[in-house]
């Protein structure tokens, strides 16, 4: 495809709103061509525009496959998937790095937020909830993409069960801990499975009962009929709206929760969580990345120093806060 036709489609797409379809895409390239070229020349402008304009380029295909939850570019011919079993080197490639760059500067473009040499790193949520993450040369060897796929975690207790997520009795033991109205902590590595195990005993509060979820992102899909989901917000191209999840907690405290959750405690809503469960609001929980249970003090000390509590008070507050950690560990297939 010409550099020349490849500007006017772009021109031709700049209304659409977030990242234009493939469909779309080649509609502008139809029109540009105004019945000028052969329809062998056609296809192959189609093709090379919809692989430069439309949704992820080359990595659409990837962010399809089932099971996927990361894609991360580390150069034009280093692609790699992450399936639940480790990363995966796939055979898509780009053409160069000024090719990566594009890409990951459209894909910022969509989410609303600047990506360039005076502001090199971007992480934002894209309109279909994929979180992308995106370094520029020379910070980084060359151009470095990552996109986190979110899947709404909505697996009940009995589908993570038959998948032997719980040894033992500990899926019964589980539910008497949400019945008995318990504040606590779902804690474990990256990729564990903390929110889906969450989102699965969210499902089993009793259905007269009002959840408020906070989140960065809208993972968490609890099997309950009454969820209000709070989701934070960056700040525009501006640097201004930005909406934060300690932001989200003290509205939700105004919303009258039965459940107050945070879908991932990992900031200065440290503080407000354990106050909210230290003042009434019983039967809170959220979860927290540790690697073991005896980081767990430690990563709320972490959080919770730098939101103006002293050691002791993160201490405190905890211990009178939470009755229960529960730790997941991922097995050897991969799964939490």
């Amino acid at each position: 495809m010409t550099d020349p036709l490849l500007e006017r489609v772009r021109a031709r797409l700049a209304p659409v709103v977030g990242l234009p379809s493939a469909a779309e895409v080649a509609a502008a390239v139809r029109e540009e061509c105004g019945g000028l070229v052969g329809p062998e020349e056609v296809l192959l402008a189609v093709r090379g525009a919809v692989a430069e304009l439309a949704g992820a380029g080359p990595l659409d295909p990837l962010l399809r496959l089932p099971g996927v939850t990361d894609v991360l570019v580390t150069g034009p011919d280093r692609v790699w998937i992450d399936r639940g079993a480790g990363l995966e080197l796939t055979e898509v490639a780009f053409d160069d790095d000024a090719a990566v760059r594009r890409l990951a500067v459209r894909m910022a473009a969509a989410a609303g937020r600047r990506l360039d040499d005076a502001s090199p790193w971007v992480d934002a949520g894209l309109p279909d909830g994929t979180r992308l993450h995106a370094v520029l040369a020379p910070v980084a060897g060359s151009t470095c993409l990552s996109l986190r796929v979110l899947r709404r975690c909505s697996l009940g207790m009995d589908e993570l069960a038959a998948l032997g997520t719980f040894p033992g009795e500990s899926a019964a033991l589980l539910r008497a801990l949400v019945a008995s109205r318990s504040a606590f902590l779902v804690t474990g590595g990256t990729g564990s499975g903390k929110t889906t195990v969450l989102s699965a005993l969210l499902g089993t509060v009793a259905p007269g009962e009002r959840i408020v979820v906070c989140e960065d992102a809208p993972e968490l899909s609890p099997g309950h009929p009454h969820v209000v989901s709070l989701v934070t917000r960056p700040p525009n191209v501006e640097g201004v709206g930005e909406v934060t999840l300690r932001d989200l907690v003290r509205q939700a405290l105004r919303m009258r929760p039965d459940r107050l959750v945070v879908g991932e405690v990992r900031g200065a809503e440290v503080t407000d969580l354990l106050a909210a469960f230290n003042t009434g609001h019983e039967g809170g929980c959220g979860t927290l990345h540790a690697n073991r249970p005896g980081e767990v003090p430690a990563r709320l000390e972490a959080l919770g120093v730098p939101a103006g509590l002293d050691r002791a008070a993160v201490h405190s507050q905890a211990v009178a806060a939470l009755d229960v950690v529960v730790h997941l560990r991922r097995g050897a297939a991969g799964r939490g």
